[in-house]
């Protein structure tokens, strides 16, 4: 496998696994990039645009982009906190101060810092979506707001798979008078200069690949590579929080529909290629070349705040979120203790860690059946662990 970029002196262990991705993990194509200090010190890609990896498929090119899955999460909560940030959203406000319909079936009691950690009582649709109506800008939320609460607010965590994106949306259109992606295009990836898209414009589409399953091999690079009895039964039973939190979209969309892929969901279909990633979680931590910090000081400490630990009654594994974001810990291990970001469904993953100025992206389109720690992402982790 030929591997193109650039790698900075003393950062070559994340070159070296970043190829033994695809000759032992079945990378098919992917990218990483890293920033330290708000400059690029990584910035790899290899094989081909489509999963498929035929004769007829391109070859990944440095601006090659696509679906990140979860990982879009980290972005949306960027959105409201810096609406907190300009004094726009108060965290520890009830969402129905801005949303007044969403104090039905007696919501009155969510805050928007539920929202962000995962608190709110809501990670699943009694009646799920179908695909045609969760391309819908106003049909999610519309849902979210009839449904009613799963548990007390702030009284448990549990991982708000697709709900997390109806209400961040509709949180960021109350204020603002706009969309999602709109929002998130004009103050963020816009002024840092980051290529990533939640509703993916029609002039990029031709930089987005095809996505599709890859099985991971046995050797998962020292993770587990099945999951527990508990967490597989979980998946498996309809009547588990785990399987209806997922199936709020039923059946879920063909991620390589170009209808799926300009709608704006911001809780699973963010477009990003890994420079733009890295680059955005870049700028929540300082200077980035070329563009503008995002998070002060004040907002970034809250970012990365404990808000949520302990078991996760969706994910039924032991995880950390801090506002909107994944924290440091056994279920997504990131760099460091006080690392923050957001790992995306089957493998690509962003974060930043503040101690080191280090901002880290991958995006692959192979999906492995992982949920919160890809072992090619993982490997990638370790390396860059192992350079500093």
């Amino acid at each position: 496998m030929d591997v193109n970029g650039t790698v900075a002196e003393g950062f070559e262990p994340v070159g070296e696994a970043f190829a033994r991705n695809f000759e032992v993990l079945g990378d098919r194509g992917a990218a990483v990039a890293v920033y330290r200090d708000g400059h690029r010190v990584v910035d790899l890609w290899a094989g081909t645009k489509d999963v498929d990896g035929t004769a007829d498929s391109a070859p990944w090119e440095r601006d090659t982009a696509q679906i990140v899955r979860s990982a879009t999460k980290g972005v949306a909560a960027a959105a409201l906190l810096l609406l907190h940030q300009r004094g726009l959203l108060d965290l520890d406000a009830p969402v129905g101060e801005y949303w007044p319909e969403f104090k039905a079936a007696d919501k009155e009691r969510v805050l928007v810092r539920h929202v962000l950690s995962h608190r709110a009582g809501l990670p699943v649709l009694d009646l799920p979506l179908t695909p045609e109506e969760a391309l819908d800008p106003l049909r999610g939320a519309e849902a979210v707001a009839r449904q009613a609460l799963v548990w007390e607010p702030g009284t448990d965590h549990g991982y708000h798979a697709l709900t997390y994106g109806w209400m961040a949306g509709e949180l960021v259109r109350r204020v603002t008078g706009r969309g999602v992606g709109d929002w998130i295009a004009a103050e963020i990836a816009g002024p840092v200069g980051a290529d990533l898209w939640v509703g993916l414009p029609a002039a990029e589409v031709g930089r987005v690949g095809v996505v599709g399953r890859v099985e991971a091999p046995g050797n998962a690079g020292g993770l587990r590579s099945r999951p527990k009895r508990s967490v597989a039964e979980a998946y498996d039973d309809p009547a588990s929080l785990t399987r209806r939190a997922f199936a709020a979209i039923t059946p879920f969309p063909d991620q390589n529909d170009p209808a799926y892929r300009a709608a704006a969901l911001p809780a699973t279909n963010g477009i990003a290629t890994a420079d733009g990633l890295a680059r955005f979680y870049a700028s929540l931590i300082g200077e980035v070349d070329g563009g503008r910090r995002l998070f002060t000081p004040g907002t970034l400490a809250a970012a990365r705040a404990e808000e949520s630990a302990g078991p996760d009654r969706v994910l039924v594994i032991n995880t950390r979120f801090g506002l909107g974001y994944m924290l440091h810990g056994s279920a997504s291990p990131f760099l460091e203790a006080g690392s923050f970001g957001h790992p995306g469904r089957g493998g690509s993953l962003g974060f930043a860690d503040p101690e080191s100025g280090i901002a880290f992206g991958y995006v692959t389109n192979g999906f492995s059946k992982t949920v919160t720690a890809d072992p090619r992402a993982q490997a990638l982790v370790r390396a860059l662990r192992a350079s500093l």
